[in-house]
């Protein structure tokens, strides 16, 4: 079987599971879904830092970054008081108090701290606002559909045109197979089905334009990131765990970046 139809079949399973689980399925099944991805992406990452000779706290990192998304479904879904903020100062804080107790040669504490604090900024924060998107009142569960189409159409877009017409590299020394004419035709892609899908949801033309070019670059610059953190960790993919993607970074990658700005912009403008 082809690494293209792996992928195909993979996006299949994990999109009509996602939408079975949004629109069918209690919250807490939602908070369940949303926190494996959590863990098995903040797992992978600390697997290919460890690799590289980083010495990481893991099991703290990622116990941290399972209770964010479940300190903002309890506020959110269960009317608990607000403790996000304070969760992840606390988390902070103990990233730095564990290095405390290492042996006295012990090195690259502050690269340790670096890691521990982006894997539960820029994988478990960030990736917890799906949770906030989902609550948004009547509207959620089709606004997190919406951007997961409009980003991931980007990525398959881009994956597709660029294997066909790519000439020009983009960024060859982060992502060698990832083209100009490839990034250009994702974007295209994103701003068509933002335009579509928010017909469906009777929102306005100049807004979807605007969001599907946001959610189009946004999610190449997502999928850039993880590939320069690849790329300084020497390894092709996060992992094996998604056949025809890699590891669970590799799936969601391009939505860590969309998810929370796109949960402010439907805020404070939609």
């Amino acid at each position: 079987m082809t690494t293209l139809v792996k992928r195909c079949i993979s996006s299949f399973v994990v999109l009509a599971v996602a939408g079975c689980i949004i629109f069918y399925c209690p919250n807490w099944v939602y908070l369940i879904l949303t926190m494996s991805f959590i863990v098995l992406a903040a797992n992978e990452l600390f697997l290919i830092v460890e690799r590289k000779g980083i010495f990481v706290y893991k099991y703290f990192g990622i116990g941290a970054a399972s209770l964010i998304p479940v300190s903002i479904y309890l506020h959110l879904g269960e009317n608990y008081t607000d403790i996000e903020p304070l969760l992840i100062v606390v988390a902070c804080l103990f990233a730095f108090i564990l290095q405390f107790v290492r042996r006295e040669k012990a090195q690259d504490h502050l690269v340790s701290i670096a890691v521990t604090l982006l894997v539960l900024f820029y994988v478990s924060w960030f990736f917890s606002f799906f949770i906030k998107l989902k609550f948004i009142p009547d509207i959620g569960g089709r606004l997190v559909v919406f951007l997961i189409l409009v980003t991931k159409i980007g990525d398959v877009a881009a994956y597709f045109i660029g294997k066909a017409a790519g000439r020009h590299k983009l960024i060859p020394r982060i992502s060698p197979k990832k083209t100009v004419e490839g990034t250009i035709g994702g974007l295209l892609a994103s701003i068509i089905m933002a335009v579509l899908l928010g017909q469906a949801l009777a929102l306005e033309l100049g807004n979807m334009l605007f969001v599907g070019l946001f959610l189009g670059v946004l999610g190449q610059v997502g999928d850039l990131a993880e590939s320069l953190i690849k790329r300084d960790c020497d390894v092709k993919d996060s992992g094996a765990s998604v056949p025809g993607f890699g590891g669970v970074m590799d799936l969601i990658d391009s939505l860590l970046f969309t998810v929370p700005i796109f949960y402010f912009y439907v805020k404070m403008v939609l």
